[in-house]
């Protein structure tokens, strides 16, 4: 076979309305949570029987912003300053022959929805909103957690390097139970790591607001919530 069709079993309704600062892995934003919602085809209680005593769940998702008719040996990794080369199978570029992700995340709640049917709530997606999932899979602890794993040039965690400055009256605006993880969000730095220019104002959709700041130094300071 030189080619496969794949079904979209799901797709996922996320505070990222766009790419720009979603998490660059999943896990990163342990309390925002997510939902995972069927297509009408795969809304069957039955397909989840037994998933309640997993904690964690893959999902299988497609990069649908990035999808190209082309594709290039090397990509370059943000954790590498966005500089250096690697070759894209020792990433988790988006920019790959095939568009596909994976990203473990936290079962909170399986329930039935009265518009959706059987919904998966989760915490510590990394997905755009919308995002389509062509497959999801427990998290196997015996298996899927390697002790002695070797992380190659991703080896170590993130450092949150920023300082984050909200005035209070800006982050009222903000639902009481996201406030933690847009801070978090923003510690993060979301900026794409080629782009170091002081006087620059960002905006990050999050949510139904978009977040306008600025980066200086080691702070990054929020100007305005819309």
């Amino acid at each position: 076979m030189d080619s496969l069709n794949f079904k979209v079993v799901a797709r996922i309704k996320s505070d990222f309305p766009e790419k720009f600062g979603i998490p660059r892995q999943s896990g990163i934003l342990k309390g925002l949570k997510s939902v995972v919602v069927f297509e009408k085809e795969f809304r069957n209680a039955d397909a989840l029987r037994g998933l309640e005593g997993f904690s964690h769940l893959w999902l299988l998702w497609i990069f649908s912003e990035n999808i190209r008719d082309s594709w290039k040996p090397t990509v370059r990794p943000p954790r590498l300053g966005g500089n250096t080369r690697l070759g894209v199978f020792a990433t988790r570029s988006s920019f790959r022959p095939n568009p596909i992700a994976m990203s473990c995340v936290k079962i909170e709640e399986i329930r039935n929805d009265k518009e959706y049917g059987p919904v998966i709530v989760v915490s510590g997606a990394d997905l755009m909103d919308g995002t389509p999932i062509v497959d999801i899979k427990p998290y196997l602890p015996y298996t899927d957690c390697i002790a002695g794993a070797r992380g190659g040039f991703a080896a170590n965690t993130p450092e949150s390097n920023l300082t984050v400055e909200i005035p209070e009256a800006l982050l009222q605006k903000v639902e009481a139970d996201k406030r933690e993880s847009l801070v978090e969000l923003l510690r993060q730095d979301p900026r794409p790591h080629y782009q170091d220019d002081a006087e620059r104002v960002y905006g990050l959709k999050f949510g139904n607001h978009e977040i306008k700041f600025q980066v200086k130094e080691e702070t990054l300071a929020v100007i305005d919530i819309i």
